[in-house]
């Protein structure tokens, strides 16, 4: 059965090498996500990438792969993304978070 509405889009730019104590952060944000009752999260490794630091990190050059881009996407009602929010301020201390209107079309869950 296919479902149709309107939901809030988080997403989360930050380094592969941000920790939040001594273990990943987006691994950290992904489990606080999913404590929160969030609908779901994916994390996405980005191959190249630049930041406000404006230096280039890609997987082409050896020297410079240790700090990949991370984006972590959530997706879910607004007031359930909103209410999360407050925990960013606290995890998040470089990187970038976009909320975006979405349009999202459910096709049936896993059992």
């Amino acid at each position: 059965m296919k479902q149709h509405g309107s939901a809030l889009r988080l997403t989360i730019f930050v380094g592969e090498s941000d920790l939040w104590h001594h273990k990943p952060l987006c691994s950290e944000i992904v489990h606080r996500a999913h404590a929160a009752g969030l609908a779901g999260a994916t994390v996405l490794r980005g191959t190249e990438g630049f930041g406000a630091s404006n230096h280039i990190h890609t997987t082409r050059i050896l020297s410079l792969s240790d700090d990949l881009p991370v984006v972590i996407v959530i997706v879910d009602e607004a007031a359930k993304v909103r209410a999360f929010l407050p925990q960013l301020d606290e995890l998040v201390t470089e990187g970038l978070v976009i909320l975006d209107d979405v349009e999202v079309f459910r096709y049936g869950g896993r059992s």
